[in-house]
């Protein structure tokens, strides 16, 4: 009992700190994972002792676990997209996101190789770290649904679209260990697998959200129906999308993200270019209930509802996994000091990353300094850790040395890029606006002459 009462204590205690000193921290080199996940190590086995990670006996678990953030993440980050499908902007993470992801696979593959294992630990260890984790830094994720910032735009959507596109390459890997799955049995069976996983987790995600959008709308704003609880539309959506793009066998990640970027696009088809928050600002606490039946705004009304809900439980799942992660961090400290997980760590963030950036976007619209930006952010977070401990739970101790190297690249990237975030990002921005002003002179002197 007083261990259960020291849980919530300390608990309680981080909720209400990070919520309280929000402040602050932004102000500071800091972020709510970095808090998170120092807790998790203090907390940990290797220093109050307070949990027990046996990793042995809770891989499973913590696949789960892992597995819910991560499609929570998707989702939310997909219904902040508010762009036309037909938009070059979305160019940018589909570079990042399949392009970029696929080069840092074969750069990070190939130092495995070089640094002496397996071909299919070398190869899982590569898919595992290439995912990336934009939420654990908030200044690098859009900041409303309508935010068209390339930069924002384009590493959001890479953390979207990449978590599921790094799985026909975890697969590959593991079938080289021996755990052979659907469609590994030969080229042919898996390239046409590939292909399905894709292609199916894009219809899944598209078909199921237009069609709860459209239901919703429907008893709404025929019948008064189905007025509230949006957050319980949002997660039987994610929930029920997930589910099916698994039975199918396509990939469930990207059905996840498909499905929030369709829903945010059922919104923009029928309130146009003019942003959600705008429609909705006149909008009084007696009101509600009228606004969600009303044709006019009822899509704003669901979407936002929805995107406001799970932005919630996402910061909720980030805190939650981040502690987990620094308890195991706090089990594992001995063997994440191992030269070779260091060093995977290390050439992924100054090497791989950014040579995998600078490829992907050559010839792009993006300028040198978005470039750069995009090249240095490249946060490894929940995606690196879930895959780290589903290929564990899939094969068993020959992907144990994924682990700590996965757990390595997280400290680095949550730290590193954690601090470094708020101050790039606000030169960035500086510039940008410089360029702009400078832009608008040249038109005022123009127009003058």
């Amino acid at each position: 009992m007083p261990e259960e009462a020291l849980w919530f204590l300390l608990i309680g205690v981080l909720l209400m700190f990070v919520a309280l000193a929000r402040g602050p921290i932004a102000r500071l080199p800091l972020t709510g994972a970095m808090i998170y996940l120092a807790v998790g190590v203090v907390v940990g086995p290797g220093v109050l002792g307070l949990v027990h990670a046996d990793l042995a006996q809770n891989v499973r678990t913590l696949t789960v676990v892992a597995e819910a953030g991560l499609v929570i993440s998707l989702f939310s980050v997909g219904m902040h997209l508010r762009v036309r499908l037909r938009d070059r902007l979305w160019r940018l993470p589909l570079r990042l996101g399949v392009l970029a992801m696929a080069l840092s696979v074969a750069l990070m593959y190939a130092f495995g190789v070089a640094l002496g294992a397996a071909t299919g630990v070398a190869l899982f260890l590569a898919a595992a770290l290439a995912p990336t984790d934009p939420v654990l830094a908030n200044e690098l994720r859009v900041h409303e649904a309508g935010d068209a910032e390339p930069v924002r735009f384009a590493l959001s959507g890479e953390g979207g679209l990449n978590d599921g596109a790094a799985m026909p390459f975890a697969l590959l890997g593991l079938a080289l260990c021996g755990v052979h799955g659907v469609g590994t049995q030969n080229a042919a069976a898996f390239a046409g697998w590939v292909a399905w996983g894709i292609a199916g987790a894009l219809l899944v995600g598209a078909v199921l959200a237009t069609l709860c959008v459209r239901i919703v709308f429907h008893l709404r704003t025929r019948y008064g129906e189905a007025v509230g609880l949006d957050g319980f539309i949002a997660i039987g959506l994610m929930s029920v999308t997930y589910g099916v793009a698994l039975l199918l066998h396509a990939y469930a990640f990207v059905a996840v993200f498909a499905a929030g970027v369709a829903l945010r696009h059922e919104e923009l088809r029928a309130t146009g270019e003019r942003r959600p928050a705008e429609a909705l600002e006149s909008v009084q606490l007696g009101e509600r209930t009228e606004v969600a039946k009303d044709p006019q705004r009822a899509h704003a009304w669901l979407a936002e509802g929805m995107t406001g809900f799970t932005l919630e439980i996402e910061r909720l799942a980030e805190f939650s996994v981040l502690l987990i992660i620094g308890c195991v961090i706090s089990a594992h400290w001995r063997e994440m000091l191992d030269l070779r997980p260091v060093l995977c760590a290390l050439v992924l963030v100054f090497v791989a990353r950014p040579l995998a950036v600078f490829a992907a976007m050559a010839g792009s619209h993006a300028d040198a300094p978005q470039r750069v930006l995009m090249a240095w952010m490249g946060i490894r977070g929940v995606g690196a850790f879930y895959y780290a401990v589903w290929g564990i739970d899939e094969a068993g101790d020959v992907l144990r040395p994924v682990l700590p190297a996965a757990l390595d690249a997280i400290v680095l990237s949550v730290v590193l890029h954690g601090a470094t975030a708020g101050y790039v990002l606000e030169r960035y921005y500086r510039r940008q606006e410089a360029l702009a002003a400078a832009e608008r002179g040249v038109r005022a002197r123009q127009a003058y002459d």
